[in-house]
C-alpha cells in the first residue's frame, strides 16, 4: 500500500505561486473507475467520501530548481504560496514529492500564471454549466451516483459561450484568458468536474472547492450549504488579480446573484458583466431586483434560460466577436 498525492491546478501572480493538494494514506485504491456498470460509478463516488487523509504528512515542492518543505494540514491538505521569480506566461508543470519506506511517490500537476491586460471569468458549476438539479435533491443525488461522468448532461452552447469568453482579446492560444471554476462541491469531486470539463472541451480552469469531506454522513450534505466559501475564495481572487476585469457567471437556484452583488459593490471597478443561467420555469422576483441594482452599478448583466441568449449579449456589449 502506498499513500496518494492528490494535486490541484494551481495559479501564480508577478510575485506569487499557489499550489495545492492533499495526501491519503497508504491505500491499495488506484484512480476512480467513472463507470456506471454494476453500480460501479456509484461505489466510486462514494469512495472519495471515505478515503481518509494523512495529517502532518512530510511533502516537498519541486520548484526553479529549489526544494521545498511543509507538512499537510489536519485534513491532508497542503498549500504552498511561495514568492515567484520571473517565469513564463500560461500553464507551467510543477511536482511535489513525498518519502515512504524509503521510496520516493511524486505527482505532477500545472499552475497558470496569465498575462494581466485582460479578462479573468469566475463560473459556478452546478446548474451553470454541468445540469445538477440542485432544486431537487434527490434527483441531484440519483444523478450523482448513478449517471457517470459521460453520461452527465451540459447545458446546449455553454462550450461555444465559454471558449468565446476564453479567447477574447487573445491573439495567442498559449495565452487565453483565466478561467476559474468555483463551486460549493468538495474537492472530493475534483477529478470528476475536470473530466467532464475535458469532454466538453470547456476551457482549462483553475478549481477552488470546499473542504474535503471523508465519511460517509458527511457525503449526504454535498454541495449544500456554505456559501461564504465561495464568497471569499472570488474576493481573494479579484485581490490576487487586480488588474484584471472580471465576468461572474451563476445560475439562480441558490446565492450567486446576491454572492456577485456583494463582489461588485466591493469591487466598483472591476466587475464588467455578470451572467445569471434561470433554472424554474419563471424568473424570480429578487434575483431581477439584485440584478436591476447591479446595472445602477455599471455592471452589464444577463438574466437568461439559454445560453444562445448569454452569447448574443457578449457580443451585444464587445465583450466577444
Amino acid at each position: 500500500m502506498k499513500p496518494i498525492i492528490k494535486l490541484y491546478r494551481g495559479y501564480a501572480n508577478e510575485q506569487e505561486l499557489i499550489v495545492m493538494g492533499h495526501v491519503f494514506l497508504p491505500t491499495r485504491k488506484v484512480e476512480y473507475d467513472f463507470q456506471d456498470k454494476n453500480f460501479k460509478n456509484a461505489s466510486s463516488i462514494i469512495g472519495m467520501y471515505r478515503m481518509k487523509t494523512w495529517s502532518n504528512a512530510d511533502i516537498y515542492l519541486s520548484h526553479n530548481q529549489k526544494t521545498i518543505h511543509t507538512r499537510t494540514l489536519k485534513d491532508g491538505y497542503f498549500k504552498f504560496c511561495i514568492p515567484l521569480g520571473q517565469e513564463h506566461y500560461g500553464w507551467i508543470d510543477y511536482e511535489v514529492s513525498l518519502n515512504y519506506n524509503g521510496e520516493t511517490i511524486a505527482a505532477k500537476e500545472s499552475y497558470i500564471r496569465p498575462k494581466i491586460d485582460h479578462l479573468g471569468i469566475i463560473s459556478d458549476i452546478d446548474d451553470t454549466f454541468l445540469v445538477s438539479y440542485t432544486l431537487n435533491p434527490l434527483r441531484k443525488m440519483y444523478h450523482l451516483l448513478f449517471r457517470n461522468v459521460n453520461r452527465r448532461k451540459i447545458f446546449e452552447d455553454v462550450t461555444a459561450h465559454y471558449q468565446a469568453l476564453s479567447q477574447s482579446g487573445r491573439e495567442n492560444k498559449e495565452e487565453l484568458n483565466i478561467f476559474f471554476y468555483v463551486s460549493s462541491s468538495e474537492w472530493n469531486l475534483y477529478r470528476f468536474i475536470v473530466k467532464f470539463t475535458e469532454i466538453h472541451q470547456l476551457p482549462k480552469a483553475v478549481l477552488l472547492l470546499k473542504d474535503i469531506k471523508t465519511s460517509l454522513r458527511n457525503f449526504f450534505w454535498t454541495g449544500r450549504g456554505g456559501h461564504n466559501h465561495k464568497f471569499e475564495k472570488i474576493k481573494h481572487i479579484l485581490e490576487f488579480y487586480p488588474n484584471l476585469k472580471y465576468v461572474l457567471i451563476g445560475d439562480d437556484s441558490q446565492e450567486d446573484p446576491y454572492l456577485y452583488e456583494a463582489i461588485s459593490k466591493i469591487f466598483p471597478l472591476t466587475i464588467q458583466a455578470i451572467y445569471i443561467r434561470q433554472t424554474a420555469k419563471h424568473k424570480k422576483t429578487k434575483v431581477l431586483k439584485t440584478l436591476q441594482n447591479l446595472e445602477s452599478l455599471s455592471v452589464e448583466v444577463c438574466y437568461f434560460k439559454k445560453s444562445k441568449e448569454a452569447i448574443a449579449h457578449s457580443k451585444k456589449i464587445g465583450l466577444i466577436n
